[in-house]
């Protein structure tokens, strides 16, 4: 774990997860400290100095996104951990559910209690075994050890959770779609306004926060956001967990202090490229975020704000690394596909759009492209963007045209020559 480490530096055993050994690290000492000497609004301004950004891809202010509740407005508040981790090449969420579960239980008390919640909710993808096994023993521990129920640690603050199971929709991982779902209804999106900080779960204000954002909260409580800003960048305090993937001699998740240097960290942290091949591109967030060759990567520091200025995004801290050799059309069928299956078909930009890149890419890839191709896959691209009510569309356009951007060269090829220029090398999913 390069640079320094807030949430996740602790050794990672058999039994990692359990509370006895959360406790051995001071677990919830923050909810006892939060409980018992601060008031909710004192949390909620504590959050907001430390400058802590939702982990789950837009990177708003969690603190800002609090205060938009109204404490005392009568009426039931919700809190929902965002566990709908299915953007592909992020998998820091299900390490957290594996290796960690209490801290977000811990947090998601701290800010049930700053939020006025008396019920709240873990909606994780359905697909996560392991990760809802270990999840659902850590709530029964919890319970059992009394930070859960009724007068938690002898206050009169009180408290129940819910784990809920997914149906396997990437939708269903946009905040609305997921209310929707919770809801029992088609994870469809929502118009907004109204924002579910007003109407949210069942009509009532509601806090959606992504897995790592919350389990930042029991760290910073307990030490204070003073202490989370000495961390990290001005721009971009604290750290983040980066699930790594693709062409590194040492794929895996890792915690890194914001405005590390990014070379750095794939040399020396993730062991450097298999085959001491040099990077062509990497994917710094997620797919939906936008491809930087590895000449754009060189100097460049994992933050926020050094990302926006390249013209892409840390987003869900996905990070998929491809190396000389890949057919990035290949590459870009697969996204396509990916893309094309989980539009919920709600919209019809993202409901067609999705469906022609989809059919255009597996066209080019099948060896009968045509030359027009390239701007109809621009022309889509660009009216996916902005059009629907959710993200999907937008995401897959982004990909297609980032992607389209940087190699429009191989695209050409493929379309002259009925072939990659790789000959079909499908290295791209090789160690992924």
């Amino acid at each position: 774990m390069p640079g320094r480490q807030l949430i996740m530096s602790f050794p990672v055993t058999a039994t990692s997860h359990s509370l006895a050994e959360y406790r051995a690290r001071g677990g919830y000492q923050a909810l006892e400290k939060a409980l018992k000497t601060m008031q909710p609004a004192g949390i909620i301004k504590e959050i907001t100095a430390s400058g802590l950004q939702g982990r789950g891809g837009a990177a708003f202010s969690m603190g800002r996104k609090w205060q938009v509740i109204v404490y005392d407005d009568g009426q039931p508040h919700y809190l929902i951990a965002n566990a709908d981790e299915g953007e592909p090449g992020t998998f820091k969420d299900r390490w957290i559910l594996e290796n960690n579960p209490h801290v977000l239980l811990e947090s998601m008390l701290i800010a049930s209690y700053a939020l006025n919640v008396r019920n709240c909710f873990v909606y994780i993808r359905g697909e996560f075994d392991l990760p809802y096994r270990r999840l659902a023993a850590a709530v029964e521990e919890a319970y059992a050890a009394g930070y859960f129920g009724e007068r938690i640690l002898g206050t009169d603050f009180s408290c129940d959770i819910v784990v809920y199971r997914g149906a396997g929709a990437y939708v269903a991982g946009e905040a609305s779609g997921l209310i929707a779902s919770l809801e029992g209804k088609k994870s469809y999106p929502r118009n907004r306004p109204p924002r579910l900080t007003v109407k949210g779960l069942y009509q009532r204000p509601t806090v959606v926060n992504n897995v790592e954002s919350l389990s930042n909260i029991a760290w910073i409580i307990a030490h204070g956001a003073a202490a989370y800003k000495e961390v990290g960048t001005p721009k971009s305090p604290g750290t983040r967990l980066f699930s790594v993937s693709g062409h590194v001699n040492k794929p895996g998740v890792y915690e890194v202090e914001l405005g590390y240097p990014w070379m750095k960290f794939l040399d020396e942290d993730c062991g450097g490229i298999v085959g001491g091949k040099p990077i062509k591109c990497v994917v710094p967030g997620g797919v939906s975020s936008k491809v930087l060759t590895g000449a754009e990567i060189k100097e460049l520091v994992l933050s926020h704000e050094a990302l926006w200025d390249a013209g892409s995004t840390l987003g869900s801290g996905g990070m998929i690394v491809i190396a000389e050799g890949t057919c990035m059309v290949t590459l870009s069928q697969i996204l396509m596909r990916f893309y094309h299956h989980e539009s919920c078909g709600q919209c019809t930009p993202c409901r067609h759009g999705t469906g022609w890149l989809h059919r255009i890419m597996d066209r080019i890839v099948a060896g009968n492209g045509r030359p027009e191709d390239i701007e109809r896959l621009y022309y889509i691209s660009k009216f996916n963007d902005g059009t629907t009510i959710c993200g999907l569309g937008d995401a897959a356009g982004y990909a297609m045209s980032g992607i389209l951007d940087k190699f429009r060269d191989e695209f050409e090829y493929y379309i002259e020559h009925k072939r990659s220029r790789y000959d079909g090398n499908l290295e791209c999913l090789k160690s992924s």
